[in-house]
């Protein structure tokens, strides 16, 4: 099986592509996308929640099948791990009760890893402590996540 998006040959059984993420699963008559078009008036009340989190988020991409999962990036620090009371609670073996925190510091919001077993990647690097970028690839056991810098 092909991905749509970057080409990658992936087995027949993916429901992902092993390159980029994407998903490979067909849509079915069942599931039709459905679309919706904003108020032209600022203010006039559509209804319709407000889906964008103001500030720094992290969202789920792939893993534990909870992609588009978002999580608010705290004013000071927020926790990451398999722990029940993480902020970003990430419920597999291969993610460490307390594996990493976000940091909130003077020139931007770090990533730092608490010592976990299967360590913490950004864009693919395994690192201790990192300042994080808009638009960088977080990897923590299973899980990848993006993290975006409104």
């Amino acid at each position: 099986m092909y991905c749509p998006e970057c080409g990658h040959h992936n087995r027949e059984s993916a429901r992902f592509c092993g390159r980029c993420g994407a998903s490979l699963i067909e849509l079915t008559e069942g599931e039709a996308t459905v679309s919706f078009t904003p108020p032209a008036e600022p203010g006039a009340d559509s209804g319709v929640m407000e889906a964008v989190v103001e500030g720094a988020t992290l969202v789920i991409r792939l893993g534990g099948g909870r992609a588009g999962d978002q999580f608010p990036v705290g004013p000071s620090i927020t926790s990451i791990g398999r722990a029940p009371e993480s902020d970003v609670f990430l419920d597999d073996v291969t993610v460490s009760r307390e594996h990493a925190v976000l940091e909130q510091r003077q020139d931007g919001i770090h990533i730092v890893d608490q010592g976990s077993l299967n360590g913490t990647y950004v864009n693919r690097e395994r690192v201790e402590d990192a300042r994080l970028s808009d638009g960088d690839e977080l990897q923590i056991g299973k899980y990848r996540l993006a993290f975006i810098e409104n």
